[in-house]
């Protein structure tokens, strides 16, 4: 049996009867690996596959967040009728920025920045605008029922992550695979050399941002439903675009597995942090530690292990 197959399958039965065995805390830390790592993936198809580097990949999450919300709590829809809309609201977002943003021919750090000034336009408007609630947020009615997208055991929120996770993590193998992938990786090397090949620069750089933008908005809409509410802070804080980045960073930029681990790393040094603080009182006022050991981390990747931690994985050449 193919080792890679089989060590898939060993790790998504683990996946699956993980909640079965672990009480409800371990679950929700559970849930939040897989969820991040999806959201991490959204960014790694643009950022890491196609070489765009987005800093306001949370324009997309926000923007999935509030057409959801809004379209539920205003006009009273079912939240899974909603979801398919609000992530065709994050692919239209994401196709808007690439036009305007590549067809001005920006690229690297250009692009980078630019992407986070669409999130704080996003944001500004967020807080101003009615239908919004401004600054307040808005808040989704609890029923805690299949239907309404709430669920009372926490179990059927992280086999919801997890499922989520599996669907971003085919469509980066898919990637790997496919003819599309092989132009965004061209893209990615160079993209002078890629245009000259005769591969449509523009047009690919676009499609990749329309889906990274379509699959980020799916995890907004998630997010909001799960906490049942969303701000401005929240759905276009920058602090989600560095956690998206640094998952896959960390994981291995451009890899499918790279978010996963990425996700599953910085959440292990989160809860360890968290524990030490707790039971270390001269750790207490270093608020928080966790990203002072996220920083250190970083350091240490991309001074020894520029291809993230999946470099760890791969197979070294046998020498003769």
């Amino acid at each position: 049996m193919n080792r890679p197959l089989l060590l898939c399958g060993m790790g998504l039965t683990a996946a699956i009867a993980y909640p079965l065995l672990v009480p409800n805390y371990l679950v929700t830390i559970g849930m939040l690996v897989f969820f991040t790592a999806f959201i991490g993936q959204s960014w790694n198809i643009a950022g890491g596959f196609a070489g765009q580097t987005s800093f306001g990949h949370v324009v997309f999450f926000g923007t999935g967040a509030y057409t959801s919300t809004i379209l539920q709590v205003t006009y009273g829809w079912n939240p899974w009728l909603a979801w398919p809309i609000a992530m065709a609201a994050g692919g239209a977002v994401g196709w808007v920025i690439a036009v305007l943003s590549f067809r001005a021919g920006l690229r690297g750090s250009y692009f980078a920045l630019i992407t986070l000034a669409f999130a704080e336009v996003f944001r500004i408007l967020a807080n101003s605008v009615p239908f919004t609630k401004g600054g307040l947020g808005m808040l989704i009615k609890a029923d805690p029922r299949p239907i309404n997208f709430q669920f009372k055991d926490p179990i059927w929120v992280y086999y919801l992550a997890l499922l989520l996770c599996i669907v971003s993590l085919l469509i980066a193998w898919q990637l790997t695979r496919s003819r599309f992938g092989a132009r965004l990786v061209a893209i990615r090397e160079n993209e002078d050399a890629a245009r000259a090949l005769g591969i449509d620069v523009f047009a690919e750089k676009v499609k990749v941002l329309t889906l990274s933008g379509a699959m980020c908005a799916a995890g907004g809409t998630f997010y909001a439903q799960k906490y049942l509410y969303i701000d401005p802070g929240i759905a276009f804080g920058v602090d989600k675009s560095v956690e998206m980045l640094l998952v896959s960073m960390v994981g291995g930029a451009g890899t499918i597995f790279g978010p996963l681990i990425g996700s599953f790393t910085l959440m292990g040094i989160n809860e360890v942090t968290r524990w030490l603080a707790s039971v270390v009182p001269a750790l207490k006022n270093v608020q928080p530690l966790s990203l002072v050991v996220y920083g250190i981390m970083l350091i240490l990747i991309v001074a020894r292990l520029p291809d993230g931690l999946m470099s760890l994985f791969r197979r070294r050449p046998r020498h003769a």
